[in-house]
């Protein structure tokens, strides 16, 4: 039986193999040599490279001079019309957030069980900051992100501790759960009807860091952006 007819549709096996290797790039944060991708993703060196090659040429992958390879600036452009109101919402507010807090700001959606990063702003007067690209993702059940995007779902026997904490103090908080060494606090956007269109989070390293002060001031950026969106 052919996928076509257990119901799923027809996939170009090209195309999948591409956006796998998009997908390990994002999620291992950091540049890889290609041999490390077509391990990772299963790939023959030679498909690897010519996915690799072709990638480049759309800009959605940059060779360094190195060698290695990281997400590419196209990718950004692509991100800029995804939930293209809810970003146009929230921009304004994840640059206060990050003159406020001198903190990266960024803004996550659903997608199934995952919470996807689709924009970011960093500080650019600090000596150091955490770089958090768009297109990361994270299962919703773990990070401070995707905890915030359940805080408003009914309550559930099964909840983790951290959600309940979270719907309590009205903002979610995680070390480490998504990139070790990390802390992350969010804040979920709720819209009129109700609805959670996005979470508003930042992603820091001080553990002395004031979690209250964040959470009120990611809370804050939050019902804003509601607001914008009307």
């Amino acid at each position: 039986m052919t996928a076509g007819q257990a119901g799923t549709p027809p996939q170009s096996q090209t195309l999948d193999r591409g956006l796998r290797i998009l997908e390990h790039l994002a999620a291992a944060g950091r540049p890889l040599q290609a041999a490390e991708i077509g391990t990772a993703v299963g790939l023959h060196r030679s498909i690897t490279y010519r996915l690799l090659r072709t990638l480049e040429g759309h800009q959605l992958v940059d060779r360094l001079p190195a060698g290695q390879y990281t997400l590419g600036l196209g990718l950004t452009a692509l991100a800029r019309g995804v939930r293209s109101g809810l970003q146009g919402a929230a921009g304004p507010w994840l640059h206060q957030l990050v003159e406020e807090l001198g903190m990266t700001a960024f803004l996550v959606v659903r997608s199934g069980g995952d919470a996807v990063t689709v924009l970011s702003v960093e500080p650019q007067d600090t000596a150091a900051h955490v770089v958090y690209r768009p297109g990361s993702r994270h299962p919703t059940d773990r990070g401070a992100p995707g905890l915030a995007l359940l805080m408003p779902a009914a309550p559930a026997p099964d909840d983790r501790p951290e959600l309940q904490e979270a719907r309590r103090a009205g903002w979610a908080v995680s070390r480490g759960e998504v990139v070790a060494g990390l802390r992350s606090v969010a804040a979920p956007v709720v819209g009129a009807d109700g609805g959670v269109p996005g979470a508003i989070a930042v992603v820091y390293v001080d553990e002395n860091a004031d979690v209250s002060a964040i959470g009120q001031a990611v809370v804050a950026a939050a019902r804003k952006t509601a607001a914008a969106l009307g």
